[in-house]
């Protein structure tokens, strides 16, 4: 095991909870995963939680006394600060919730709370494909747009905890896109597995000629990688609706470059589409890479790079771990 301090990050989606054991330098020690059960409320979603962080410290063959901190990413909308979830969209009732001290007392460890995307962002800073720069941008794509900005260690939450919300960047200003936040024209409901979907259905009702509709009529459900996966076999609607979704998420990467000049924008999340092991993965990154180019200014063209996240889905438990070692004013290992 790695000598210095060890530190807990769990990572609360809707359906399950995520927990890791991570090193001081940012190895994985060990790591689990419970249910979720959010319909069952708040109170026995900490127990989940702890149930997942406790699994976690077993496998690593430690103590929970030996945990130096815990970190806790959770979805939005939230007040960091105060450590209360506000309004998380995917966990019902749990509104105004005091998470963090819940979660503090049941594991009886320090805990600090960040967003999920800004937790899964400065994983990739801290331990991750960014652990040489010093600035980033990141962005989940799923089914909603994630987004999180690190600048010289120091995550972008802003004055209200709803910092880094780049999914929320409006590209067009009339006639724009519903969102799932009531808002029209955001980057979100142009750039996600919500926003996918829904264009794909308008093609089918509107008789667009396409090989998903007979895999559709074979009894097969709607989804990215359906989707993805005709767009590689040569589906033309397919693959020209992932494109389009390309570029408005290069369009949207040029307004994040334009206000914090990072020197790296990662792409990670569940819809990948295969990354660079595909050909519709390797297009898609190009896409988003031109788009961005095309509209940026000259140097930052040339020299931002922009390429795939590399933690996967362990980014969510080890950025929060990173957040708890932060919060002990701990900088990053250069």
């Amino acid at each position: 095991m790695s000598s210095g301090p060890v530190f807990l990050g769990l990572d609360l989606g809707g359906t399950n909870v995520k927990a890791g054991v991570v090193s001081d330098s940012g190895e994985v020690l060990s790591s689990a995963s419970v249910p979720t059960s959010g319909s069952h409320g708040p109170d026995y979603g900490v127990q989940q939680i702890a149930t997942a962080g406790r699994l976690a410290v077993e496998q690593a063959g430690l103590r929970v006394s030996q945990i130096a901190a815990v970190g806790l990413a959770t979805p939005g909308t939230m007040d960091i600060p105060s450590g209360m979830l506000l309004d998380p969209t995917n966990l019902p009732g749990w509104q105004n919730y005091p998470i963090r001290q819940r979660v503090s007392e049941v594991l009886g460890l320090p805990t600090v709370l960040q967003n999920d995307a800004n937790a899964a962002a400065y994983g990739e800073y801290w331990a991750g494909q960014a652990r040489h720069v010093r600035s980033l941008a990141f962005y989940t794509l799923g089914t909603g747009l994630g987004g999180g900005l690190i600048v010289d260690d120091h995550i972008i939450e802003g004055e209200h905890s709803h910092g880094a919300e780049l999914g929320h960047v409006i590209l067009e200003m009339q006639n724009g896109r519903l969102c799932n936040t009531g808002q029209y024209g955001t980057a979100e409901a142009y750039v996600s597995a919500t926003a996918l979907l829904k264009s794909f259905r308008e093609h089918l009702n509107a008789g667009t000629p396409t090989s998903v509709r007979q895999r559709l009529q074979s009894g097969e459900e709607l989804s990215p990688k359906l989707i993805a996966d005709e767009a590689e076999a040569g589906d033309q609607l397919a693959l020209e609706l992932i494109l389009d979704m390309a570029r408005y998420l290069g369009v949207t990467i040029t307004t994040a470059v334009h206000v914090i000049d990072p020197a790296m924008v990662l792409l990670g999340g569940a819809m990948t589409f295969g990354r660079d092991e595909t050909r519709v993965g390797r297009t898609f990154l190009e896409r988003v890479r031109e788009e961005f180019r095309r509209r940026s200014f000259p140097v930052l063209a040339e020299k931002t790079v922009i390429t795939w996240a590399s933690l996967g889905s362990n980014a969510g438990f080890i950025g929060a771990a990173g957040c708890a070692r932060r919060a002990l004013n701990l900088r990053r290992i250069p």
